[in-house]
């Protein structure tokens, strides 16, 4: 009688481990973030530009944003992206919007990351006429005039860095970057950064900075998170 149970039991035996093996082959590749911290070696000395123009809005100078580094000497604002994005990398199909204002006669945010394809809408939030003008070598160039309120949408659609000026107002300055893959990140106030969602393996890290320029770095991704700090060097 056991016997005979048992070997009714075996056929349903066998189909649930197939069903377990099966749902093990399909785990996905084990994944992690990359966690990192961008800081400058040598002195930096902030600075202030003088605004010659529009003060009853801009103010009589302004903060440069250029190279803004903390106490800590942390840099704000690098780009950091994956050279080589894993295989089947691709953007999320719901668009993320994505602003650049100006607003207190500067952009804000000074650094905005947009997928190859997608759009950055442009705002003017002062009570005064601003531009954009943007210098590429990819992308189509343009230069419009924009005044309070009036939003400009804007689709760049090949990979590379753009940098967008009020010729109105000097000191203006910011920067598209126009991603081909979605493995980049920004440094925030304290210079950390975080590239989540990495399969496991080695990449080369590119780190831009508009003052530091580029430079690259070795990681290896495992089970767990990797950490990575890059130096930059401060211009002499």
């Amino acid at each position: 009688m056991y016997s005979h149970r048992m070997s009714a039991l075996r056929p349903c035996v066998l189909v649930v481990c197939i069903v377990v093996a099966c749902l093990v082959g399909a785990r996905p590749a084990t994944a992690a973030s990359i966690r990192g911290i961008v800081t400058v070696t040598g002195a930096v000395t902030p600075k202030k530009l003088p605004v010659t123009i529009d003060q009853y809005v801009c103010g009589t100078e302004k903060p440069g944003e250029d190279l803004v580094v903390s106490g800590q000497g942390r840099v704000k604002n690098a780009v950091v992206w994956l050279q080589t994005p894993p295989p089947g990398a691709a953007w999320p199909s719901e668009p993320t919007k994505v602003e650049m204002d100006q607003k207190g006669c500067v952009f804000v945010p000074r650094v905005v990351i947009v997928p190859a394809g997608g759009t950055v809408e442009f705002l003017n939030s002062d009570r005064l006429l601003h531009n954009l003008h943007s210098a590429s070598n990819e992308n189509a160039t343009f230069n419009r005039t924009q005044p309070r309120g009036r939003v400009i949408p804007v689709t760049f659609s090949k990979p590379e860095i753009v940098q967008m000026n009020c010729d109105l107002h000097s000191w203006m300055r910011a920067w598209v970057v126009v991603a081909d893959h979605p493995f980049y990140a920004l440094s925030n106030d304290a210079g950390e950064f975080v590239l989540p969602n990495v399969p496991s393996g080695k990449y080369v890290l590119q780190i831009w900075q508009e003052t530091l320029g580029t430079t690259s770095r070795e990681v290896t991704v495992g089970a767990d998170d990797a950490r990575v700090t890059v130096e930059l060097k401060a211009p002499r």
